[in-house]
């Protein structure tokens, strides 16, 4: 599947703002307060954003869950609903673009759109992109028993489980070449 280079950076975002979503009532919210959106765009180099506001973040916050909500869907159908109702409720409008020094590449979002209909828009797209593709399968979670973190499987089999290897990936294999070493120790 080719992936345009503006398609991998909304993926990359979409990925980074489901991340945000604290995983239990303990767990610390990445974007709790006004200061944090700023941050996740800035980080994120999401264009055309002006003063963030309470009002966006609570856009973004909601977004996040429906986003959330297509990485959870069970198949294509209810993928693509609720990627629909994304992209609808945001105004889609794409146009071409060649800014801050990409080549031409798309936004799909309005000029002037809030932050949140910016994501729906963009990200939407992009996941939309995949369910087209017959790859929605690719929108994962980790699958470290402590670990839920979103993720889009870009292998080439479509064999990753875990969010990250270093960590994930490698805290489980260890663990599980202890406890095959600890059973053969008897």
């Amino acid at each position: 599947m080719l992936i345009t280079h503006d398609t991998r950076c909304a993926l990359d975002t979409v990925v980074d703002l489901v991340n945000t979503a604290p995983d239990d009532e303990q767990a610390v919210d990445g974007l709790a307060d006004v200061a944090a959106l700023g941050e996740f765009v800035r980080r994120n180099d999401i264009s055309d954003v002006g003063t963030l506001t309470e009002r966006d973040l609570d856009g973004v916050q909601s977004v996040r869950g429906r986003f959330a909500a297509v990485f959870a869907a069970p198949d294509p159908h209810a993928a693509a609903s609720l990627i629909n109702e994304l992209v609808a409720a945001a105004g889609t409008t794409p146009r071409l673009t060649d800014h801050d020094g990409y080549d031409w590449h798309v936004h799909y979002f309005a000029p002037g759109a809030s932050v949140a209909d910016h994501l729906a828009a963009d990200c939407g797209m992009a996941l939309a992109f995949f369910v087209v593709a017959g790859e929605q399968e690719r929108l994962r979670r980790c699958e470290a028993p402590d670990c839920r973190r979103a993720f889009v499987d870009l292998s080439r089999n479509r064999s990753r489980r875990y969010c990250d290897s270093r960590t994930c990936g490698n805290r489980l294999h260890v663990a599980a070449y202890r406890a095959r070493r600890k059973e053969a120790a008897g």
